[in-house]
């Protein structure tokens, strides 16, 4: 008579993801402590794709060679369940592995630079492939059949997807990422050499019981609605909450460290994402320019932001900033009134420059821009000179550079 199967202990979730992320520091450098908790998150949330509507892409990038992007994808594979590693697959190629029988894989995608670098060919199939997946309800479209006979199949292109590369990604498929900047170890930072036959073994253990622990939690993690963190909304949330919800359910640290590496990351992919140039110059416009001026002529608002240092303006393209880029910049932003904002004439003793309008740039500022830092008492003798009714640009630059901030006129009471 056989003895009864003991009852194996449960899996504490908490404890094993500090084993997963323990495992990554072996042999990643990630840039940022935040980074380590994504990724970990990242490899838990693949084992529970079936309980989410949506996915992050997982994004390592860097602008140099030899920066631990493709290490990092060799360690993610040995944690996720069916890695498939490819480097230059077709989308048509990519929605059928989905739809595979074996079941849905967790796609890593090595020198995605090869795709949509500056040197790639035509892949906006692959562009939307990855777009689209990233959504439970992705489908993409196909023709299937023989000759004549053919008929419009839907494809599900829903899976998780790592990627590695140099330089940047489309924007659409960057909103749609948890980014991790790598960048070359320093001297002074070292990690364990890793060797796959002697290595990976341990990652796929550590997979397995990923894998066990998914399936304890499962049923709680798919009625789960996790708490976001302030001002993580709209894609950001989406992004991130199937990873927030592993965090919950792993308890522990986890939610606490999977909230602030939350806000940290996305705030980070705003500070480098080069898609928000026209944010930025719509902020650098209200807290550098105008700084509470009602209007200015085009010649003084790009003298003074191609005066700004760690600003982009003076090297767009090879170019400084001129009138008709800085017209199309903002062009693509209306003013109160629903309407493009152009520039207009200004009013003043040598003549009529054309200019913008503080008023027209509201609405703007309120919809795009981050809250404003605060003003000090003396800020506004810093502030580019407005334009008065009466006087010259000149002058108006003369008289305020020399006012005495006790005795200054505040710059929000412009006469009209």
């Amino acid at each position: 008579m056989t003895a009864p199967a003991q009852p194996t202990a449960p899996i504490h979730g908490a404890a094993l993801l500090d084993e997963v992320e323990a495992f990554h520091r072996r042999f990643n450098i990630f840039p940022r402590e935040a980074a380590y908790v994504a990724v970990v998150l990242w490899d838990a949330h693949a084992h529970l794709m079936d309980c989410f509507d949506s996915t992050a892409r997982l994004a390592f990038l860097s602008p140099e060679p030899g920066s631990g992007k493709s290490r990092a994808l060799e360690i993610v594979e040995t944690l996720v369940p069916r890695a498939l590693t490819t480097v230059n697959s077709s989308a048509n190629a990519l929605f059928r592995l989905v739809e595979a029988p074996e079941g849905r894989p967790t796609i890593l995608f090595d020198e995605i630079d090869t795709v949509f670098g500056p040197k790639a060919g035509d892949n906006e199939p692959v562009r939307g492939f990855l777009n689209s997946g990233y959504r439970r309800s992705g489908k993409m479209h196909r023709c299937v059949g023989d000759g004549a006979n053919q008929t419009v199949q839907p494809f599900s292109s829903f899976c998780a997807v790592a990627m590695a590369g140099l330089g940047s990604l489309p924007d659409t498929i960057l909103t749609r990422s948890v980014i991790i900047r790598m960048r070359k170890r320093a001297p002074n930072e070292s990690v364990e050499s890793y060797r796959q036959r002697l290595n990976e073994h341990e990652g796929f253990a550590l997979r397995d019981r990923l894998a066990e622990w998914a399936d304890c939690v499962r049923d709680s993690v798919k009625d789960a609605w996790p708490e976001m963190p302030d001002g993580i909304n709209d894609r950001p949330a989406d992004v991130w909450e199937p990873l927030l919800a592993v965090a919950d359910a792993a308890g522990g640290h986890w939610p606490e460290r999977g909230r602030a590496a939350c806000v940290e990351l996305v705030n980070a992919a705003h500070d480098n994402d080069e898609a928000s140039l026209g944010v930025r110059l719509l902020t650098d416009l209200r807290d550098a320019v105008f700084c509470g001026a009602e209007r200015l002529p085009t010649a003084v608002i790009l003298e003074r932001l191609l005066a700004m240092d760690d600003a982009p303006w003076a090297d767009l393209d090879d170019k400084p900033l001129n009138s008709r880029g800085l017209a199309k910049f903002l062009g693509q932003y209306v003013t109160p009134g629903n309407k493009p904002i152009k520039p207009r004439g200004i009013r003043i003793s040598a003549g009529t420059p054309k200019g913008y309008y503080a008023e027209d740039l509201a609405d703007a500022w309120t919809r795009y821009c981050p809250p404003p830092p605060p003003r000090s008492a003396t800020s506004a003798t810093a502030a580019t000179p407005q334009v008065r009714g009466g006087e010259s640009v000149a002058d108006s630059a003369t008289a305020i550079r020399h006012t005495p901030p006790e005795t200054a006129t505040p710059l929000f009471s412009v006469a009209g």
